[in-house]
């Protein structure tokens, strides 16, 4: 039975180091600076040119309308925002504009964040405008039915002309207007709070002889898949809806294989929404999102056009009939900046927004990832630096977990007590496995031992590494978060190697990621490594020479493989195996027996006569 123990341990350590391995082999790409996008060829199309197949229903079921187009890519980001007029976005943490052709939201950067860790590097561009390589933008409007043509209803090129406001900003609202020339004049209010959250009030007033139909909608359009996809298994990207019964997550390879939708296009999926519902994309760090109201049904629509490669989503909301002299109204809002955990949570609770936080990807063991996170986000405001408040969540983690730390060392201990007992058992039984399993039964009741007591602590912390390892990696929080000294990046690798001698030597370290910089680890690797060493030698060996051997290589196999990892995780393991160490160097001295740490592995412990050294 102890056999099998060891056998469980080390079953679980190499279960471990497999899954290590996958994240060595497939980490996360490095982020392509914003202004190194490629250029395309310019081409344009002509105004109201439609996106071929993206085909969206209309007010009428035997009336589908095309909500129109795109251009093909090939304007420098510049050049593309200086061919309309535009009205500035101006607040504390947004910067950009808002083109009044279309009313396109296309211009939008995030003041708080910058794209590298240097102080002059630019910030972070959420927002592009069509015309350029890797458009992003929103789009809002109507669909025509009952007799009206898009001619009839603003699309992507309609010249707004502006009826109030200046800029955007806080408290100071915008308000577009076109008139179509036919009965229907086509109002957009835009207001944007202190955050990342805009309001989008649309309205119609028809000013003919006849009823108008018309189905209002919100659209965010994205001009192939982003440059920075980190295409990470442990991260979603790509589209998140949340239909008020479920939350979808569907990846921008799945989006091009979705099936053709006879009104949709060629790639569509299309869910009616009866309330609570959002769409939109996610990336590593960002987000866009529709928001109809909570209590507002909608179709839900993600559309791929492989001719142009643009993926879309729509919130169309039900069709409203404008009766001559009257005036149709409807609200929606739009979310574009930082996955801030706070932030969210705020709109959740104040907005009404349905689960609203859950648009950061918590993972599989997101009862596990939310509690940590929470803990952590309230040490830091607390502390003030993250990479203490990891050491002061491991301390936490550590108490939480004691008691049965505890009853596990104080197994170890008794089972290192009751070995030649069982030695004799082995002789007794030979070959006779029935007869040993049974005599090994009663010694553990009898001195009331549980073996596998001591694996437990070790299966407990594969969870908890793992959902602390999903925090560092997903939540922005630890993006470009200091510690100390070199460590500027607790959710990168540790910057420096033994290439340099750590720094010492008058040349740089090898670049993140490459053959060089896992093979001349940084300085946190190498303590981790010690550490992990360390409190090894408080165990006894495995009596297998095989099990033994790779007992003894694991520490520095698993400081290779950790090298790579963000230092935020590395710092919390290095934290783990100190206190681990501790208590445990503490209980076995508890328990009458002096651990010899330095001393012959294969021995493990010395006896000591109770009451002495």
């Amino acid at each position: 039975m102890d056999d099998q123990n060891k056998n469980l341990i080390l079953a679980t350590a190499l279960s471990f180091a497999v899954i290590l391995v996958w994240f060595l082999l497939f980490p996360p790409e490095e982020p392509v600076p914003v202004d190194t996008l490629p250029q395309a060829t310019a081409t344009t199309e002509g105004p109201g040119a439609a996106i071929p197949g993206a085909v969206v229903p209309g007010a009428d079921a035997d009336s589908p309308a095309v909500i129109p187009g795109v251009t093909t890519p090939g304007e420098s980001r510049d050049a593309a925002l200086a061919t309309t007029a535009r009205i500035p976005i101006l607040t504390d943490r947004l910067e950009g504009s808002i083109s009044l052709v279309g009313g396109r939201i296309d211009d939008l950067s995030l003041k708080d964040y910058r794209v590298t860790l240097a102080d002059d590097a630019p910030i972070v561009t959420l927002l592009t405008p069509q015309g350029t390589a890797g458009a992003y933008y929103a789009l809002f409007g109507w669909s025509p039915g009952g007799g009206l043509t898009t001619d009839d209803v603003p699309n992507i090129d309609t010249p707004y002309t502006l009826e109030s406001g200046d800029s955007l900003a806080p408290g100071r609202d915008v308000t577009l207007v076109w008139d179509n020339g036919a009965g229907l004049v086509f109002r957009r209010t835009i207001s944007l709070d202190d955050d990342y959250m805009f309001t989008i009030t649309q309205s119609v007033t028809n000013t003919g002889d006849s009823a108008a139909r018309v189905a209002p909608y919100g659209l965010i359009a994205r001009h192939g898949e982003p440059a920075d996809l980190k295409g990470f298994f442990i991260l979603h990207e790509g589209v998140i809806r949340q239909t008020g019964e479920r939350l979808d997550e569907i990846k921008y390879s799945d989006v091009r294989d979705l099936d053709p939708d006879p009104r949709w296009g060629p790639a569509a999926e299309v869910i009616d929404i009866s309330g609570n519902g959002w769409i939109g994309f996610t990336d590593h760090y960002w987000m866009t999102t529709l928001i109809p109201d909570g209590d507002q049904s909608f179709t839900s629509a993600v559309q791929y056009d492989p001719e142009r490669d643009v993926f879309r989503t729509t919130a169309l909301l039900p069709t409203m009939e404008v009766a001559p002299g009257a005036t149709a109204e409807v609200t929606q809002r739009l979310f574009a900046g930082a996955k801030e955990w706070e932030t969210i949570r705020t709109y959740e609770r104040e907005q009404a927004i349905y689960r609203f936080i859950d648009s950061i990807d918590w993972g599989w063991f997101y009862f596990l990832t939310k509690p940590i996170f929470w803990l952590l986000h309230n040490l830091n405001a607390l502390i003030g630096n993250m990479g203490w408040s990891i050491i002061a969540l491991t301390l936490i983690i550590k108490a939480l977990l004691f008691p049965l730390a505890y009853k596990s060392y104080v197994s170890m201990a008794k089972m290192k007590e009751l070995q030649p007992e069982m030695e004799k058992i082995k002789e007794r039984a030979g070959d006779d496995r029935q007869k040993l399993q049974t005599e090994m039964m009663e010694l553990y009741k009898k001195e009331k031992v549980n073996p596998a007591s001591g694996c437990l602590p070790i299966l407990l912390q594969i969870p908890i590494f793992f959902s602390l390892y999903k925090v560092i990696f997903v939540t922005i929080e630890l993006r470009h978060a200091p510690w100390i000294g070199w460590i500027r990046d607790l959710s990168a690798p540790d910057p420096s190697s033994f290439w340099n001698l750590w720094g010492l030597l008058p040349w740089a370290a090898p670049d993140p990621g490459s053959i060089l910089a896992l093979m001349f680890i940084g300085i946190m690797p190498l303590i981790l490594g010690i550490s992990m060493w360390l409190q090894q030698k408080l165990n006894p060996a495995p009596t297998d020479p095989t099990q033994a051997m790779i007992f003894a290589w694991m520490p520095w196999v698993f400081m290779f493989m950790l090298g790579s990892f963000a230092s935020g995780l590395v710092l919390y393991w290095i934290a783990n195996n100190t206190i681990t160490f501790i208590q445990q160097y503490a209980i076995m001295r508890s328990q009458g027996y002096k651990p010899d740490v330095f001393g012959n592995i294969l021995s493990g412990f010395k006896r000591k006569a109770p009451g002495k050294e």
